[in-house]
């Protein structure tokens, strides 16, 4: 997802918003309508969250430091878990609040062509900023479903939008039939019932975005097609002959970390070893641009043990992370013909990053670019 579509779609939201907060406050002032107060809070709620949005995509662009080493994606995150906490208190529970009291107190809506009036322009607002997002979803979402999009999104801007646009929507629906019918009744219960529709809708969006956030918050694996790529980039068919395991890791929407175990021959010399690793690493970052920081450790391939399965600790086939496709060669564990762990090996684990030069290059099997 790219992040400028993700901004131009949060824009066109604030923009939207903060102009239909104004409009329904002064609809609110003169017709008294509980529909009308809750909805502007709601917009002003949702302009609020748009600003967390882009002040989060700021905050995520610093550079590294030695406190946080992979830098401040996950700022992005954040601020989207915000926004759900956001919505939830100032939007939700306080459209409930108020319907309640309008339901126990109800009273007649005067000028009611203030709000009707208004939510007709809310609704055309709205409309556009609804718009905006899904032609710039389109343009990341592929083969998905929308449901499928917002779920395994991993920038959070977007999803954001979307649901806010869409419970806005049918927010301004549910106050326009407030609104109506109280009118048309002359009963001011309609407009706390449609106050208090809109505050659950809004609390079930929170609870939906707060889930979504939550799990990006906590780390989630590249996707299935990035992993397939990542794996066969990684695998030359010479030196590089399988993967035993590989773990992915979101460091932000558009920063990947990948940390995989890979099986050379035992008859590799350090210098083949690090070469291979340097190539994996061009690959990876090729295959799957986002690769920002790479992990690969070596590790002696053993034939036998592969076709014998006698070392099933590290059968890659038992490994969950590498899900289905996974390579079948086994690593064995050190003989006395191997290096063990307390002498020094002639192929040992490498990191790189791309901006990142190796702290000591006279070790020939560190890599860096």
């Amino acid at each position: 997802m790219s992040a400028s579509g993700g901004t131009k779609a949060i824009v066109a939201a604030l923009g939207a918003n903060l102009a239909i907060a104004v409009a329904k406050f002064v609809a609110f002032l003169f017709s008294g309508s509980s529909s009308m107060l809750a909805e502007s809070v709601h917009s002003l709620a949702d302009s609020g969250n748009q600003g967390l949005l882009l002040l989060g995509g700021k905050k995520a662009k610093r550079e590294a430091t030695p406190q946080h080493p992979f830098g401040y994606g996950r700022e992005r995150y954040i601020y989207a878990f915000l926004v759900s906490i956001v919505l939830f208190s100032v939007g939700g529970m306080f459209a409930v609040y108020e319907g309640y009291e309008k339901i126990k107190h109800p009273h007649q809506i005067e000028a009611w062509y203030w709000p009707v009036g208004v939510l007709v322009f809310a609704i055309i607002a709205e409309g556009f900023s609804f718009r905006t997002a899904i032609k710039e979803s389109n343009q990341t979402r592929g083969a998905l479903s929308w449901t499928e999009f917002i779920r395994r999104a991993k920038a959070p801007e977007l999803p954001v939008v979307l649901l806010e646009d869409f419970g806005a929507l049918i927010g301004l629906v549910l106050a326009l039939a407030g609104v109506g019918l109280a009118v048309g009744t002359g009963d001011g219960v309609w407009d706390g019932i449609g106050t208090l529709c809109i505050g659950i809708l809004l609390i079930v969006i929170a609870i939906v975005l707060a889930a979504e956030t939550k799990s990006l918050l906590l780390g989630e694996a590249a996707g299935t097609d990035q992993v397939e790529k990542i794996k066969a980039a990684v695998v030359d068919g010479d030196t590089v002959t399988a993967i035993i395991h590989m773990r992915t890791l979101h460091l932000g929407p558009e920063e990947l970390l990948v940390a995989a175990k890979i099986a050379v021959q035992h008859d590799d010399t350090a210098t083949e070893v690090a070469n291979a690793i340097n190539a994996a690493e061009s690959r990876i970052r090729e295959a799957v641009p986002i690769a920002r920081v790479i992990y690969l450790e070596p590790d002696i391939y053993n034939e036998a043990a592969a076709r014998s399965g006698t070392n099933p600790a590290k059968d890659p086939a038992k490994d969950p992370a590498n899900g289905s496709g996974g390579s079948t060669a086994v690593a064995t564990e050190p003989t006395a013909t191997e290096p063990t762990a307390t002498e020094p090996t002639a192929a040992t684990p490498t990191a790189t990053t791309p901006d990142e030069a190796p702290d000591t290059p006279a070790d020939p099997t560190e890599s860096g670019h």
